[in-house]
């Protein structure tokens, strides 16, 4: 991420983590780029706050579905964003 622009790289990030395939590696990629986007703006609009909920969970109910590094850039969105 070597974009200064938060607005563009959220956009793509959702983007990538919307229109992948089940089981696409891009899916948990996507949710670990949602927790780096977190981390270095401080902030995420609602829809990808949700996006990133939603392919941790995915990632917990089945691993096939989405990797790990989802979970992983959701902790980070709850760390750096204060959320429970």
């Amino acid at each position: 991420m070597n974009d200064d622009h938060a607005d563009f790289v959220e956009f793509w990030c959702v983007q990538v983590g919307t229109r992948a395939v089940p089981g696409s590696p891009l899916l948990g990629l996507a949710g670990l780029c949602l927790g780096d986007t977190a981390r270095r703006f401080g902030r995420l609009s609602d829809e990808a706050l949700a996006l990133a909920e939603s392919l941790a969970a995915r990632a917990e109910a089945e691993p096939t579905d989405v990797d790990g590094r989802a979970v992983d850039g959701y902790d980070d969105v709850r760390s750096f964003l204060h959320l429970r």
